[in-house]
Formats: structure tokens, sequence, C-alpha cells
């Protein structure tokens, strides 16, 4: 294989050293793979240790991300950049990111900046490439238009690549004939046997417009793949059905008419030049492999080791597209998903890891990841989603910090947009101590965190806290001779003054009710169930919430005693119902601290009407 000249990198260290703090020599790269004798055994490319995990490289992997500015990231993008930055990571190798911009027609203005953002956003820094720097650049195609020359031509002096002057129209006429006969479609290489190659070099020194074709071989060369093991090999030339004297080949552009690359050509001297040793993509790319391993043997180049994952595809195991799935990762983050959960779900779109926990986020999954992908299609299920929204949540709220703070701010631009200003602030003050919104929405997070998908979803689960209650006729008791006592039970807490309105005194305030039963003939379990599923209907109109302590709390004392008060109404109406309850007040036994004492001021309370 031919070497490049040995290039000597002196006073630039890459993000992912800097970050290490190993900035001191820089990373030894080396400018060519020679050595190599697989693609799985690439020369090294830095000098850090790599720990031992199953299914790695044994050497530091340089990987790259390269997408094209033609709109937004999305899942299967963002899950190709994520598998490439933890294979290096996981090596201790670099991540580069490089601009495929050679498509001018199809070029967003915006797109690259926005994709910048998306990646920062995801967490996902490149050590190398544009707005960072590093020493193969420029990283963006439209940069590198001669060293893509440069290279064509030493194909065209060693007659592994010609000159095509065939017209559009001529090239449509030869696809149109050959599929009216039951041919398959292809190049019949006409230039190539026509022209001699002087020929050819005098018309296109005149200007005459064409393109540069490669000359593909008898047989394309086989491959290694890192997931879906050794590939199939096949002819170049195209399979006849119908006749047998009008071949034509797999002969692909290199350089189109307007002195553009395309993306085969670009992408093999790209990751040649930038010595990539490892490729990561989707197995969409498999059937274009061959062609780029066949490109690196004709320059005597060392090919990258390259790892195909799976196609994402939506439960009816359709490919993702646009039209079936918005999968866009400016929608996952306009929705408020984090950055860490959809991270998270990315990673176990077809890799296998040996954890009891799906879990994890980008610290562990570079600690842990290794190439263990499956090989079928992976179905693209949003609850998962979820389930790990629900869980980076919980985690966020229990690391408190600028994250947990962050949540509490965009909730409560969801809660003030959805409610109002002026119903939150007659909340906020309906006590005798004025409370402030973030420490409201801090204890609703604290308590209902594993319940969090977005800002606007739990700002709507708040209704139950900022919107008045409506109580229907629907509590159900087991006896209705229990309404009674259990109004009583409920008007106690108006006992508890403003500065004592906390979690742990309901808690020991729930207890001491709970010990302290109506009477003998009610069961404790009874009473206890009762209990709660009439503070809960009092509370929150029997709807699912937070325990009823926290609750209490949260909902605070001036706004809780006038829904119990209500509550009571209510429940006398229905307690008219029944003309002997099973108990009167006067058998009420009070317990306020736990010590089976009656309470003379919880006594005569109980004793109102």
């Amino acid at each position: 294989m031919r070497a490049r000249p040995a290039i000597r990198v002196t006073g630039w260290v890459c993000n992912s050293c800097r970050a290490r703090q190993t900035a001191a020599k820089g990373h030894s790269l080396v400018p060519s793979r020679k050595a190599s004798t697989a693609p799985t055994s690439n020369s090294s490319t830095t000098t850090h240790s790599t720990p031992k995990r199953g299914k790695l490289p044994s050497t530091p992997a340089r990987t790259r991300f390269a997408p094209s500015p033609t709109g937004n990231l999305h899942l299967g993008s963002i899950r190709t950049a994520l598998f490439n930055y933890l294979l290096a990571r996981a090596t201790n190798g670099q991540f580069l990111l490089r601009i495929e911009d050679t498509d001018a027609k199809r070029t967003i203005p915006g797109a690259e900046d926005q994709l910048y953002r998306d990646l920062r956003w995801a967490g996902l820094q490149w050590d190398e490439g544009p707005e960072v720097g590093g020493p193969y650049g420029p990283y963006r195609q439209s940069e590198r238009l001669e060293l893509y020359k440069t290279h064509v031509k030493s194909l065209l002096q060693t007659g592994q690549a010609y000159r095509c002057f065939c017209t559009s129209d001529r090239l449509d006429d030869l696809n149109r004939r050959r599929h009216e006969k039951g041919l398959s479609l292809g190049y019949d290489r006409k230039c190539l046997n026509s022209l001699s190659p002087s020929q050819a070099e005098e018309k296109a020194h005149r200007g005459e417009a064409h393109v540069i074709r490669f000359l593909s071989p008898p047989e394309w060369p086989r491959y290694n793949d890192l997931v879906y093991g050794k590939s199939q090999g096949h002819g170049a030339e195209k399979t006849k059905r119908l006749l047998v004297d009008e071949p034509v080949y797999e002969d692909a552009i290199l350089m189109k008419s307007d002195g553009f690359p395309t993306y085969h050509w670009a992408n093999v001297c790209d990751d040649h030049e930038m010595h990539i040793t490892h490729v990561v993509r989707g197995s969409e790319w498999m059937a274009s492999t061959p062609l780029h391993v066949a490109l690196y043997n004709s320059l005597d180049w060392t090919p990258p080791a390259y790892a195909h994952v799976p196609l994402l595809v939506d439960a009816n195991k359709q490919k993702l597209s646009k039209r079936n799935f918005n999968s866009d990762i400016s929608r996952f983050r306009d929705q408020g998903i984090f950055p860490e959960a959809l991270v998270n779900f990315a990673a176990l779109l077809g890799w296998s890891h040996t954890q009891k926990r799906d879990v994890m986020d980008l610290a562990q999954l570079e600690s842990l990841f290794d190439l263990k992908i499956t090989k079928g299609n992976t179905i693209v299920s949003l609850d998962k989603l979820n389930f790990l929204q629900e869980q980076h949540a919980r985690r966020r709220v229990l690391a408190g910090g600028e994250e947990f703070e962050q949540m509490i701010r965009d909730v409560a631009v969801s809660v003030l947009d959805k409610y109002g200003a002026a119903r939150i602030m007659q909340f906020l003050a309906s006590g005798s101590q004025k409370r402030q919104l973030r420490d409201v929405l801090a204890q609703l997070l604290k308590v209902e965190s594993l319940h969090y998908r977005s800002p606007s979803q739990f700002a709507e689960q708040c209704a139950l806290f900022f919107e008045p209650v409506s109580l229907k006729n629907d509590l159900e008791v087991s006896d209705v001779g229990l309404l009674h006592p259990l109004r009583v039970a409920a008007s106690t807490l108006a006992l508890i003054p403003e500065e004592s309105w906390t979690r742990d005194t309901h808690l020991s305030h729930l207890r001491s009710i709970e010990a302290s039963g109506p009477d003998e003939s009610v069961d404790a379990r009874t009473w206890k169930r009762e209990l709660y599923h009439y503070l809960r209907w009092a509370l929150l109109g029997g709807r699912q919430g937070p325990g009823i302590a926290e609750t209490l709390e949260i909902l605070g004392r001036g706004t809780c005693i006038a829904r119990i008060q209500d509550a009571n109404l209510r429940a006398r109406e229905l307690e008219s119902v029944t003309t002997k309850p099973i108990i009167q007040a006067q058998g009420w036994k009070g317990d306020v601290d736990g010590k089976r004492r009656v309470d003379k001021e919880w006594k005569a309370y109980a004793l109102r009407p």
C-alpha cells in the first residue's frame, strides 16, 4: 500500500485531550495507516491507554460525522453521530466533524449553524472540525476541491478512471432502451471504448462538458463489516436478462461536469486524508461500501473499518421518513425533551448493552459503549423516550443545581402561559404568608418528577393545584355513616398554624388521625382507606396526584382550608340521606400528639355542627 508523506503535528491539541488535561505533548497523530494489515487493526492515533471492553478496537479510533447542510438533524443522524462519538471516547480516540456541502443546490442557508447547535445541545462536541480547527482541515468539502482533483488525476494516469462526454439525453435514451428490452441499467463505456486517453484529454482541454468515471473492477472487493460480518462480492458488470451482447457497467461518476466531486469520491478522499480509522454509518450505505473499498484499493490506500448500524423503522416496520415520523432534533428540543434523555434513547436504538438498567447519561455511555450492535432493523417507540425523559427528570431533581433551576423556569413559563398571572398570584396569596411560584413548582417537581415529560405537559398536570376543584356528587364511602367523622377529621387540619404547615407536620397529624379511628366498630384499615380517599376528593376532586401530606404543603393552608370547607358542605348533603349515623361526634377520640389523649381544642372543634 502506498503511504502518504509523514506529517509532524506540533502545537495543536484536540478538544478531547484538552478536556482530559493531557495537552502537554498533544496527539501523536499518525499520517499513514500503511502498517495496518486489516481494517480492525489500524495504526494508533493517540498514546492514551484503551480500556478493555467487548467488541472494541484495540487501538484508539478516529471517527467522523459528516452531515450535509441540507436540513435539520434527525433521530437517525444523531444516532450515527453518537455512535461515532462514543467509539472515539471509549477508545481514547478523536471524533471529527466534517461538512459535506458539495451539493450547492440542496444546501439550505443556516442549516450548518443549526447543525452545530444541535450537536452541542446533545453534548456531542467534536475534537476536530469547523469552529474548532485541526491538523487536517479545512473541514468543509467545498474548500477541498483541489484535493479531489489531484487524486482523480492519479486515477486517470493509471487508467483506473476515464472521461465521459455523453450527454444526459444520450444516457436517458440508453436507459430507456435497455428498460424496454428488459435489461438492467448502467453505462456501456462508450467513451472509454471510442476515445483514447489523449483524445479525451484534448476534448477536455477544449472545455467540452464531461464527467470523470471510475473504471470499476471485474469483481467488487469484499470487506469485513464489524456488525454484519464478511460481505458478499459480486461482479461490476451488470447481470443481463435477455441479451448477452449489450453489457453495462457500474462505473460510478467521481467528478461531475461542474468540477465538484460526487459523494462517493469526496467521502473516500477525505476519510483517507483525515486518517479516519472507523466509519460507523447506517446500513443503507452497505451497498456503496464495495465501491468505496475499490476506490481505496485503486490508490493503494488502506480502507477504514466499517460498522453499519440497522435502519430505524416505525411500528409498521417502514423506514422513518418525514411523511410517517417527524424525528427532527429541533422538534424534540422544542418539546422540552432533555438532551441526556434523547441521547440515552438514541444509544439504545440498536446497541446491546449488559447493564440491568437502560437509564444512562452521556458519561456513562462513554464508559460502557462497545460495538455490540444488533443486525435487525430497530423499531422506534416514543414510549421508551417518555420513560427515559421521566427518569432523567428525576435525576435532575435529585441532583439540584442549574439544570433543576432551568426545569423550574421552563415550567413557570408554561404555567403562567396556561393559567395567567392573575390566577397564579391569587393562588400564591391564598394564605397569610405569600409564597413564591419558584418554590411551589420546586415542590411539585420533587414529588412528581417521575411524571414529567415536558414543561407544557407538566403545566397541564398542575391544573389540580392552580384551578378550582369542581366537586361532583361522586364521593364513594363504604358506609355513609362515616361521612360525619371524615368531615370532622378533615376539619382538624385548620388547627395547624401557617408556620407549621409542612409535609412533616401533616404526616404526623395524619398518623394520629389514623390511630384514633371513630370507634371500635370500624377497623383500622377501612378507616385509613376512607380517610385518605375523602381528603383526596376534598383537595383534588378525587384525581391522582402527590401524596396527601405533600398535596397539603404544596396547596398551602389557605387553599386547603377553603377546599375542605367546600367539600364538607357537599359531604353534609350526602350525609343527610342516612337517618342514623353509625357514630356521633361525641364519640370522636382525638390524638393530635400521637399519645391517644383527648385534646380539648380538637374536641371542641369536633363538636361544632
